[in-house]
């Protein structure tokens, strides 16, 4: 079972009652066989702590937090998450600060280890916790994991940086209050369409990115591809067989479904 503390901060969470000051804290069970348990406490000053070794610093709709959170549901292990209030600049100030000196989201905390880089995090996950959960690296020789380390380096390098950059147009401009660039939009799927011809390439051989089981590679991925599937972009995945067949598999996972619920508390 995984226990997760959460303490909300507007704009992130739940909004205040009227004339109240107390703080919020929601706290939950989950596992892989029973739905989320949800429950709300309201104290005015003192909070229950609900202790684990791992505690991650980020915010559910972050995409470099989504994709530690996914690692942290496939090993099933118990993490507490701690959101940190952007909006304030908290992630610029102490005491977030001296966790992470550039300021970013996420940041992991494991016993007296501080990670922070979301790639790096998972990494750590894995082999960490390789006995754990699902297998974040494919057994096999060393020409596996070198696959998939290059199936890692190409979703850092070639995907999300094109993907990042259009989730921002088509999603995360509406939500700040900006307008949408029709050009940059154009632009950005004409350079994805490109990669992901190499991706329907890449999956007519290979059930997966790396190889033929699912991987920290895979996992990478998922957080750009949840957006742009909600919006018109999506198209630029459907139209690709074999790349549509790879999305609906890992966007399936119950990890990944545990992530997202995280983002309509």
């Amino acid at each position: 079972r995984t226990r997760i503390a959460l303490v909300f901060f507007l704009p992130y969470g739940l909004p205040p009652t009227p004339n109240s000051s107390y703080k919020r804290r929601v706290s939950f069970l989950c596992s892989s066989s029973s739905p989320f348990q949800l429950q709300i406490q309201q104290q005015s000053h003192h909070l229950s702590i609900i202790m684990a070794s791992i505690k991650v610093h980020g915010i559910p709709m972050s995409t470099a937090t989504m994709r530690v959170l996914a690692a942290l549901y496939e090993k099933d292990l118990q993490f507490e998450l701690i959101p940190v209030d952007l909006r304030a600049g908290a992630h610029k100030q102490d005491p977030f600060i001296s966790l992470n000196p550039f300021g970013q989201i996420p940041v992991l905390q494991d016993g007296d280890l501080t990670l922070f880089e979301s790639r790096a995090i998972t990494q750590y996950i894995a082999e960490e916790y390789s006995e754990k959960g699902e297998k974040l690296f494919c057994p096999g020789c060393k020409k596996v994991k070198a696959a998939t380390l290059v199936w890692l380096q190409v979703e850092g390098q070639q995907f999300d940086p094109i993907a990042s950059k259009l989730a921002f147009e088509r999603v995360f401009k509406g939500m700040f209050g900006m307008t949408t660039d029709p050009a940059a939009v154009l632009d950005l799927e004409s350079k994805l369409s490109k990669v992901l011809d190499i991706y329907e390439a890449r999956l007519s051989n290979s059930l997966f990115v790396a190889c033929d089981c699912f991987t920290l590679a895979d996992l990478h991925h998922l957080p750009a591809i949840h957006y742009l599937m909600g919006t018109d972009s999506k198209h630029l995945f459907l139209s690709r067989p074999k790349v549509t067949e790879w999305v609906n598999k890992i966007t399936t996972r119950p990890a990944w479904g545990k992530v997202i619920d995280l983002q309509k508390l």
